[in-house]
């Protein structure tokens, strides 16, 4: 999906800007390359900068119930100071490095209904303009993949990912949102937890692994939520699936409340931007991506037929954003 955009700051007659990504699904930390094409318009004009911006459609949750919006998390220059000709044809090659915290948007070719883009923007005689804005597709890191291939395997079910506005307190998270990929229990454990939410927090080091569980509750007690950490190498040679299991194992059997007194992970709550205490069940909103049937992860794999609305959702951000300005 490629759009070509006027530059609308300098009128009819300006120049127009279109990028290419090259294709494929970049990881976290990986790098981003391809072409920004230039097109000169009816006269000469300066081209101060070209600037990459990575953007994310993030829901964020306050007191008067739950918002979406968009949220540029990087930027790069990647080129300028050049003159384009009335009319010249011009193509700048780049090649940038995501961040590490870079939020997976697929697993084994199936969307999870995460929205990111790069923006283009040119700086043109003073004024600027957000010329262009692509698609971003961002595939998991060989951990990532292995501890969601464990759980699949474990027979847990992929039942929806976005992303939140906040920080994870106690954690070495670096964006300002983080990504949730919630699953749905397996058998064994359907009668404790009602959902287990993993956040991956990926760094050059290694990989900060965060589960986080709604727990049902007993006769006589009612239920909450439990957390857990983990840290993993980028490419640790393990049994994933005992190790994975030993971490729900762990995590079910977390009885004490979170934050409380005692608790090996107080302090490592889920916090907002404002401070507080943010930590909540997030409903499905705009990252929902259920699998046909809920089986989702069953076999390892994300499969099934993605949800109309989250296919919807994702050409929408990108064409209202092209329709802006």
């Amino acid at each position: 999906m490629v759009f070509k955009r006027l530059l609308g700051s300098l009128g009819v007659g300006g120049p127009t800007v279109d990028t290419v990504l090259d294709p494929g699904p970049v990881q976290p930390g990986g790098t981003l390359s391809g072409q920004v094409h230039l097109k000169g318009g009816n006269a000469g004009f300066d081209i101060e900068h070209i600037t990459l911006e990575l953007v994310a459609r993030v829901e964020a949750e306050h007191d008067d119930g739950e918002s979406e919006g968009v949220v540029a998390f990087e930027r790069y220059t990647v080129g300028g100071g050049f003159r384009l000709a009335e009319g010249e044809q011009r193509s700048v090659p780049f090649s940038v490095t995501l961040p590490w915290e870079t939020p997976i948007t697929e697993l084994y070719g199936q969307p999870l209904g995460i929205v990111l883009g790069v923006r283009t923007e040119l700086s043109v005689a003073g004024a600027k303009d957000k010329g262009d804005l692509d698609p971003l597709t961002v595939g998991p890191l060989p951990a990532q993949e292995a501890i969601l291939e464990a759980l699949g395997q474990l027979g847990f079910g992929f039942e929806s990912a976005d992303l939140e506005y906040g920080r994870i307190g106690g954690t070495g998270q670096q964006l300002p949102f983080y990504q949730e990929i919630e699953i749905t229990p397996s058998p064994q454990y359907a009668h404790q937890v009602n959902e287990i939410e993993v956040t991956f927090l990926a760094s050059p080091g290694g990989l900060e692994v965060v589960l986080e569980a709604d727990k049902r509750g007993g006769f006589l007690t009612s239920g909450h939520d439990a957390l857990t950490r983990f840290t993993v190498g980028h490419h640790d040679a393990r049994d994933w699936n005992t190790e994975v299991d030993a971490w729900i194992r762990q995590l079910v059997e977390h009885r004490a409340s979170y934050g409380a007194h005692g608790d090996p992970y107080a302090g490592h709550g889920r916090y907002g931007h404002d401070g507080h205490d943010d930590h909540h069940r997030s409903g499905p909103g705009m990252g929902t991506a259920a699998a046909a049937g809920a089986a989702g992860l069953a076999v390892g794999v994300v499969g099934g037929m993605v949800a109309a609305e989250v296919v919807d959702e994702v050409g929408d951000f990108f064409e209202g954003d092209e329709d802006e300005g």
